[in-house]
């Protein structure tokens, strides 16, 4: 029923708007195939390239380097947190072995102190890992800027027109990682 009312044009305005729309599908269609056709054609001009940074972060000479001054800058305040985090421990499976035998103010007591060490290596945690992770971006950030630049680099030397970052998937043809890190040694 519904499609004969569409194509029923017994009235001039109805057949008139039909064949305007007609008329306007035909050319939205001819479009579309015009530019499927164009698109190839335009795209084999284009070079372009991919880069993981990720991998540059991960793998370059410079991140390496930085990584590990990170990691001596932090490890005495790493230790420090492994130290009251197992003297907390040690002291949560001591108050478990006493507690039976415990009043109930020494009880209530040791379960204060742990609940106020808990509270303290948490905050330290969280200290550690913002300051940590605060320090890692300044290292990191002159990292990314030095890559930026070595992008640049090789894409004017090698032509290209476009260098696309973290894509789904990528054709390991236009991988120029390897040349970034080698840039940044």
């Amino acid at each position: 029923m519904m499609s004969d009312f569409a194509l029923n044009t017994s009235s001039p305005s109805r057949a008139k708007r039909v064949g305007k729309l007609r008329g306007t599908l035909a050319l939205a269609g001819a479009l579309v195939l015009g530019s499927a056709v164009a698109l190839p054609a335009q795209a084999q001009g284009t070079k372009i390239g991919f880069v993981n940074t990720e991998r540059i972060l991960r793998e370059s000479a410079p991140a390496k380097t930085a990584q590990s001054k990170i990691e001596s800058e932090f490890k005495k305040r790493d230790d420090e947190l492994q130290r009251l985090s197992n003297n907390l421990r040690a002291q949560a499976e001591k108050f478990d072995k006493d507690a039976p035998v415990l009043s109930e103010s020494d009880r209530v007591n040791r379960q204060r102190e742990l609940s106020r060490l808990d509270t303290e290596l948490q905050r330290k945690r969280r200290e550690f890992q913002e300051d940590f992770n605060r320090r890692r971006n300044e290292e990191f950030s002159s990292i990314v800027t030095k890559a930026n630049q070595a992008i640049k680099r090789i894409a004017e030397q090698e032509n290209y027109d476009l260098i696309v970052q973290d894509a789904v998937t990528v054709n390991p043809r236009v991988d120029i990682t390897d040349k970034v890190i080698q840039a940044l040694k």
